[in-house]
């Protein structure tokens, strides 16, 4: 069973279509809004919550492609399932290149599309769980004094003390005690913990 504590938003310029894929998914305990077109969607864009877009790739005035073009030009992370007729294969493709999350072609299975729906609501929690995660690790690093945050950033380019040491015009016990001051006010139990805390926070980047 589902959680209600996200909303599906239906995207489709087919009135049946639309009430078909609402009445699925609260028969799932979603919470679904509607929209006839990616146009009214948008223009409800900026007060929508977490949640999942199912829309048709093919509609009158803005498709479906345009839609994802907008929602990544305006870096919006929400997934997007795309719907497809036979012949809009090319098209679907198109969409996961443009950040689709999953694309399904009609007539597609209702439990298809609910594992599909379940899987994207997965991964928005897991978004929502790393900024979380990311702004307690930035207020963290918000405490550090100056000088820590430069051991800090030595520290995460893989610097042995003395190295950092030397770039920082300190003594190696020096850069000694701000480190142990570091790893308290980041909480972090090892080195490897403070590297992984670095990469999600955004301070260096992953290879």
């Amino acid at each position: 069973m589902m959680s209600d504590q996200t909303t599906i938003y239906v995207v489709d310029d087919d009135q049946a279509v639309r009430e078909s894929l609402a009445f699925l998914l609260r028969t799932a305990r979603l919470r679904v809004e509607e929209f006839e077109s990616a146009t009214a969607f948008l223009s409800a864009a900026p007060k929508i919550e977490a949640g999942c877009i199912i829309t048709d790739v093919r509609m009158p005035g803005l498709s479906g492609i345009d839609l994802l073009r907008k929602l990544k030009a305006e870096a919006r992370t929400i997934p997007v399932i795309v719907i497809t007729g036979h012949g809009d294969i090319p098209l679907a493709v198109e969409a996961m290149k443009l950040g689709a999350f999953d694309f399904l072609e009609k007539p597609f299975n209702d439990d298809a599309l609910l594992e599909s729906v379940k899987s994207a609501l997965k991964q928005v929690k897991a978004a929502g769980r790393r900024e979380t995660e990311k702004a307690d690790i930035l207020a963290r690093i918000a405490t550090l004094s100056a000088r820590e945050r430069q051991v800090l950033d030595g520290l995460v380019a893989g610097h042995p003390n003395k190295t950092i040491a030397y770039d920082l015009d300190i003594s190696p016990r020096t850069v000694e005690i701000y480190r142990a001051n570091v790893m308290t006010k980041m909480t972090a139990g090892s080195l490897s913990e403070l590297v992984r805390m670095a990469l999600t926070a955004g301070l260096m980047a992953a290879d």
